[in-house]
């Protein structure tokens, strides 16, 4: 990327933004790197562009942290929250700017989760109880380590066709042979366990 963009008979205009999930989930639990974060956050800082993170699924602890990208140790220009940011699943989102971003004036950025009384409510309790301290984030590390043990033995257990993917609770295996998740998925959900699919070939699974 910075080869391309720092030359300027590339063919490639220099991009307003770049946005980035931390933990992809719908993309097969693929999880970034702490230096390719860092090293994506310093290419656009060079060539001033925008850093946005889209922390809409992977944020709120679900990796032990409040945002997924805290472990690089980066500074996003723009963050997307929502999914559990209410704390009890009350439709909410938000978009965090640095300040010196936020041009809007007052009512012109709009959307359709905003003005949900409840949801302010339940957020603002949510972040005042299970972000007070750090027993919570510890709480989901030490899940974290129960399900990545968990999840590697079956991997152990079939050598080569399957890989554990994710970081936190965002977590599943990889099947080697894509065909197999189908099987997978009905079998797990006739023992009484749903598991969803993800990958552009649905090759990965997780709970």
């Amino acid at each position: 990327m910075d080869k391309l963009l720092s030359d300027g008979s590339s063919g490639f205009e220099l991009p307003a933004a770049v946005i980035v999930e931390a933990v992809q989930g719908e993309g097969g639990l693929n999880a970034c790197r702490a230096e390719w974060l860092k090293g994506l956050s310093d290419l656009c800082k060079k060539h001033d562009i925008l850093l946005i993170v889209d922390d809409i699924q992977a944020g709120n602890g679900r990796t032990g942290e409040f945002f997924s990208f805290e472990f690089a140790g980066i500074k996003p220009d723009i963050v997307t929250v929502s999914k559990s940011l209410s704390g009890y699943g009350l439709p909410m989102a938000l978009v965090l700017f640095k300040p010196e971003l936020d041009v809007w004036d007052p009512g012109e950025h709009n959307g359709t989760f905003r003005g949900n009384n409840m949801a302010f409510i339940t957020a603002r309790t949510a972040v005042e109880t299970y972000w007070k301290d750090d027993e919570f984030a510890n709480e989901v590390k030490a899940k974290t380590k129960v399900l990545g043990d968990a999840l590697q033995a079956i991997c152990d257990k079939y050598p080569g066709q399957f890989k554990m993917k994710g970081r936190g609770l965002m977590r599943g295996i990889e099947a080697k042979n894509a065909d197999l998740t189908g099987p997978i998925t009905k079998r797990a959900f006739e023992r009484g366990l749903i598991i969803e699919t993800s990958g552009p070939n649905d090759e990965s699974s997780s709970v």
